[in-house]
């Protein structure tokens, strides 16, 4: 059977051309001297390889972009080099879910090959379908400590009702048994020569040997036989409490053909024990520095490396061994142990695959109910994962079933899956570098079944060049490569226009100078007019139509450049998907930005880093408030009263000046909380307000109080005006009188004072010509009496 799907870039791309799709692609190019290095640079990255396309002077990195980037700037569609995903499906045998005597076919397809290009995800389909009567092999391995003495007697006759279990499951079941106890060296076992021969109680006559692990019955149908061999074996003894669990069960899985494992069986080890385990490193204390080998050591169905006679004793194996060879052998384990270990062997089973853990009643009568529940718990969870995946290799599952899990890199999981219930995974590999002939294996977990997946990448273009050797377009002095010209000796220049000493030297240096600065920036020398940048101390290149940029000197996070979640370009962070910052040091989101009205910022800000960055006096967290802005109550007055009562300056165009920044509503009563606004408007009257800033810079919701005529300045009184006015004129009219009638009397104060100063200041002599006044009055009527 053979089937070839290819799954094309160019289908994304030019479904990004035609606009169906919103996502950006971007091509984040940095050294571009040929196609293969545009191709390696990124999975958007495209080539045009027409003629001419490339300006005289420009590098040709510029062929190097999207593809949309490129048919913007005229690239014929046909000219465009895209490397496609091809999928090939080399092995797809059909689902055989029913056991009939031949191999069972699970899952499908066995083989695939992959060619990929770097960075671009190439997916694909695997089917599984459980099956029905496949064959079970169960290895019964028992802990025969002294602890285990009424257990083993419960066992004994567990035979026929273990197969009857096994019956229910699959008409093909085999059972084979084991038992252990710890290593026969000290401090785990007493070496003295009687208590290794009889560890138990002096009263316990049926006590066998101190032992490791001893394999006792290779898988059978028989019950018969497998009641026979159980009832010949006894109770033995160790001295502390964890036992030799891992070695037993290490040897159980790598010694395939003494144990019977078929090749085409599920593999179930039933571990029963109501103690601890010994593992990697426990060794020391008995002085075994020597490491386990994950090798088979059983000579006459007894475990060699444990025994005291043997001289090359093997530590325990650690649990990461065990799990390794585990999940190499498709075993899975049911660890049946008694309630005081559940807890320890629950974190146990969390580190092995394929495991599950069941509680133990005190004798084990359980037993049985607990391997049929417990298997049926393993069959039906179908768990894929991958081996030996190269470097630089990506792989997610999506599991498409109806108790999924969710899509991961390490597994895919689906639950509860019936018997011949087909269900899928899609599984997408993605190669993040150039690599030819890898491959990794793709397995359910404790099934046999496989998918190896074959993987090269493409990271050369195949351009379809003109056969010239000496083409037009290099001048006749070169041959094109992907529309590229490749010079013939003693000949330089973009297109072979230059001969070595015929240009003439200044004219040349000046087309490589930055606004007549240093040629090349320093960092690269000037051939035929262009620049040919030079390598950075860190190996990469100098790039640039003047070799400016450099990729090794961007802002760095937890000393990683560009937090090691982007790429440098030029010294600026090109981030990756789901990362942002200036050093790609933040996650995408704007949960922090998220405000209870669910806007970000309140509009006011942009979320960086899932933090609001505020535009100018808005304060952090969330840009709610501003405290270095005007006072919105003065701003709004003009908007407030031309909307609440058709005046004031905007009274002609309301609508247009105000309308994107505010609306309001008259109220009798205000149901805003907040600053109360009190102005008077343009008429004098004075209006009572408040304000609700809505998301956004300009954007208000307002209240106004509708009782503004209550507030208006009354008209003036006319006779008042009057009366008061000719009072006013008769009150300045005597204030002016006293004032006069003052200064007159102050004056004459003045002139009668310098008078009497005057007077006495003058020296008199008397007058000779001057009488005294003499008057003589006579009464006619008087007598003298």
């Amino acid at each position: 059977f053979h089937f070839s799907a290819k799954i094309s870039s160019e289908f994304f791309l030019w479904v990004f051309s035609a606009g169906w799709c919103q996502q950006e692609e971007v091509c984040s190019k940095s050294v571009i001297n040929s196609c293969g290095d545009c191709i390696r640079s990124g999975p958007h990255c495209v080539w045009c390889q027409q003629l001419n396309f490339t300006k005289v002077g420009a590098q040709e990195a510029v062929r190097c972009d999207t593809r949309a980037q490129l048919i913007a700037r005229g690239c014929p569609v046909e000219e465009i080099i895209a490397p496609e995903n091809l999928v090939d499906i080399v092995e797809a045998r059909p689902l055989n879910a029913v056991f009939e005597g031949r191999e069972l076919v699970q899952m499908s397809p066995q083989r695939i090959n992959l060619k990929m290009r770097p960075g671009l995800p190439s997916s694909f389909n695997v089917s599984f379908k459980r099956a029905e009567g496949y064959p079970v092999d169960l290895y019964y391995l028992m802990d025969l400590s002294y602890s285990m003495k009424d257990d083993l007697a419960q066992v004994k006759g567990l035979g026929r009702d273990l197969f009857r279990a096994l019956n229910k499951i699959t008409q093909h079941g085999q059972i084979g048994f084991g038992a252990f106890v710890d290593k026969t060296v000290l401090p785990y076992t007493n070496t003295n020569k009687e208590k290794l021969e009889k560890p138990c109680d002096q009263k316990d006559q049926q006590c066998q040997p101190a032992f490791g692990y001893t394999h006792v019955l290779s898988m059978t149908k028989s019950a018969d036989e497998f009641g026979k061999k159980v009832s010949e074996q006894f109770i033995s003894g160790n001295l502390d409490s964890p036992e030799g669990s891992l070695d037993a069960m290490m040897q159980a899985a790598v010694c395939g053909e003494k144990i019977g494992w078929r090749n085409s069986s599920t593999r179930l080890i039933v571990l029963t024990t109501d103690a601890g385990f010994h593992m990697a490193g426990d060794g020391k204390l008995a002085g075994i520095l020597e490491p386990n080998d994950k090798q088979c050591h059983m000579a006459r169905n007894i475990y060699t490396k444990s025994k005291l006679t043997d001289s090359h004793v093997q530590d325990y194996p650690s649990v990461g061994q065990l799990a390794t060879v585990l999940e190499k052998n498709n075993i899975q384990l049911i660890f049946a142990v008694t309630k005081n270990v559940e807890a320890v062997y629950k974190e146990l089973s969390k580190m092995i695959p394929k495991s599950e853990v069941g509680t133990l009643q005190s004798d084990s009568s359980n037993v049985v109910a607990l391997i049929e529940n417990a298997y049926n718990r393993l069959s039906s969870k179908v768990t894929l994962s991958h081996d030996n995946l190269p470097d630089d290799v990506r792989v997610v599952y999506t599991p498409m079933c109806t108790n999924s899990g969710p899509p991961g890199e390490n597994e895919g999981v689906c639950d509860n899956v019936g018997v011949q219930e087909q269900i899928s995974f899609k599984i997408t590999v993605t190669a993040s570098s150039c690599m030819t002939d890898k491959s990794f294996t793709i397995r359910p977990q404790g099934i046999r079944d496989t998918l190896t997946v074959m993987l090269s990448t493409t990271c050369d273009c195949q351009c379809e060049n003109p056969s010239e050797e000496f083409h037009s377009h290099c001048n006749y002095n070169g041959s094109t490569d992907c529309g590229i010209c490749r010079c013939r000796e003693g000949f330089l220049g973009q297109f072979c226009e230059c001969s070595a000493g015929v240009k003439d030297e200044q004219s040349l240096q000046q087309t490589c100078r930055r606004d007549n600065g240093t040629v090349c920036e320093g960092r690269g020398d000037c051939v035929c007019g262009r620049c040919q940048c030079h390598t950075t101390e860190s190996g990469t290149s100098y790039h640039g139509e003047f070799c400016e940029c450099d990729d090794d000197h961007c802002e760095k996070f937890q000393n990683k450049q560009c937090g090691g979640n982007g790429k440098c370009n030029c010294g600026k962070c090109e981030c990756s998907d789901g990362f942002e910052g200036s050093a790609c040091q933040c996650k995408t989101s704007q949960d922090g930005c998220r405000t209870a009205s669910n806007t970000v910022c309140f509009g006011r800000g942009d979320c960086e880093c899932n933090r609001c960055k505020c535009h100018g006096g808005y304060q952090p967290p969330n840009c709610l408030t501003c405290l270095g802005c005007p006072d919105q109550c003065q701003a709004k007055l003009n908007c407030i009263e031309c909307q609440g009562f058709d005046s004031g300056p905007f009274k002609k165009n309301c609508s247009e000046a105000c309308s994107a920044s505010i609306r309001s509503n008259l109220v009798q009563k205000f149901s805003l909380s907040g600053k109360e606004c009190h102005r008077k408007d343009s008429e004098g009257c004075w209006i009572t307000f408040k304000l609700d800033q809505l998301p956004g810079k300009d954007n208000y919701y307002a209240e106004i109080y509708d009782m503004r005529g209550e507030h208006c300045p009354k008209p003036p009184s006319v006779p008042a005006i009057i009366g008061g006015s000719v009072a006013l004129v008769a009150l300045i009219g005597v204030a002016m009188l006293l004032l006069i009638k003052l200064l007159i009397y102050m004056n004459d104060l003045k002139e009668f004072k310098k008078f009497e100063n005057e007077k006495k200041k003058s020296k008199w002599a008397d007058n000779p010509l001057f009488q005294n006044a003499t008057t003589t009055v006579a009464n006619p009527t008087f007598t003298g009496e």
